[in-house]
């Protein structure tokens, strides 16, 4: 019998290696969580935090509502992991509808806190379809807020990049001037806005390494368990959806446990070729839900160190 070329390319394939097979876990990861609004929101979050704890994440970030809507439950998350737990917490600071003396104010609370890593960020307005508008005596963007929370403290400072660049932005130079001036500011790292094929970081990475940016660019990874809610995110951060993935999930709406198995396939697989393509440092979006990110993360070779798991006990 004779293989025509697509038989034949998928005999080929068929005797590749496990795709996980044997994957070391060298890598890094963190985690994003966001601020409980309810009592079962809040225990969700504690048992998610128990259940990743273990696997000794470079830190955990905690959101940050638009126009500073969740600050006080942000600054309680924060101050609680770093009270309650062996984890690095980064907190997430944004420059929306808050003065300069403000925004110094609560740095200066993490710091007290203990807290040494923070998310900055220009944020989004606090009403859908509004354009940012700096407040009048606050930082009007990232790289301002950076350059501010290092005048407050020496904090470690993280930053946001989009490799689709900003919806806001002219163009996908004119973002990399932005992510450039925020990391010349004072920032050590961009996590990356979410996305779907590992050619849409690769080819941001090279863009933005041409334009002269040295600091590590994580990518940010989103395990999607809910489509409909992914396309409303995706539309506002502009990041495409491909059709093929808006195709796996189709008919599974009413499905949960088949959608979270679709989800963490797509994701791990996602993972595993910026794996193959050199990447080593991980960001996850885990809607405060463990399971997806745990198992991904096992995948990749990760696994609970002894030591963390002693002292999240």
């Amino acid at each position: 019998m004779t293989l025509s070329l697509p038989e034949m390319a998928e005999a080929a394939r068929a005797l590749n290696p496990p795709l996980y097979a044997d994957v070391p876990g060298d890598i890094a990861v963190s985690f994003e969580f966001f601020p409980p609004r309810t009592e079962a929101m809040e225990r969700t979050l504690w048992e998610s935090v128990a259940t990743l704890t273990p696997l000794a994440p470079s830190f955990v970030s905690v959101t940050y509502g638009a126009g500073g809507t969740t600050r006080e439950r942000t600054h309680a998350t924060v101050a609680r992991i770093a009270r309650e737990t062996p984890l690095k917490p980064a907190a997430h600071l944004t420059c929306v509808d808050a003065s300069r003396a403000e925004i110094d104010a609560i740095a200066r609370d993490y710091w007290a806190a203990g807290v040494r890593h923070i998310v900055a960020l220009r944020g989004d307005p606090p009403r859908a379809g509004e354009r940012f508008a700096p407040h009048a005596d606050g930082y009007a963007s990232a790289a301002e807020l950076v350059a501010g929370l290092k005048r407050v403290a020496d904090f470690e400072l993280s930053v946001g990049a989009y490799p689709e660049a900003h919806p806001e932005a002219r163009s996908a130079r004119d973002d990399l001037d932005t992510l450039r001036r925020k990391l010349d500011a004072g920032a050590s790292r961009a996590i990356t806005q979410f996305f779907f094929e590992p050619d849409t970081y690769f080819r941001f990475r090279d863009a933005a390494a041409a334009h002269g940016v040295t600091a590590p660019l994580v990518p940010g990874i989103l395990p999607v368990s809910n489509f409909a809610q992914l396309k409303k995110m995706a539309a506002s951060c502009n990041t495409s959806v491909p059709a093929w993935l808006a195709r796996l999930f189709e008919g599974l709406d009413d499905k949960p446990a088949t959608r979270q198995l679709v989800a963490a396939t797509v994701a791990a697989e996602l993972c595993r070729r910026l794996y193959a393509g050199g990447v080593r440092d991980f960001h996850f979006y885990t809607l405060n839900r463990a399971e997806l990110s745990y198992a991904i993360c096992h995948l990749l070779g990760l696994r609970p160190v002894p030591a963390v798991q002693e002292l999240a006990a």
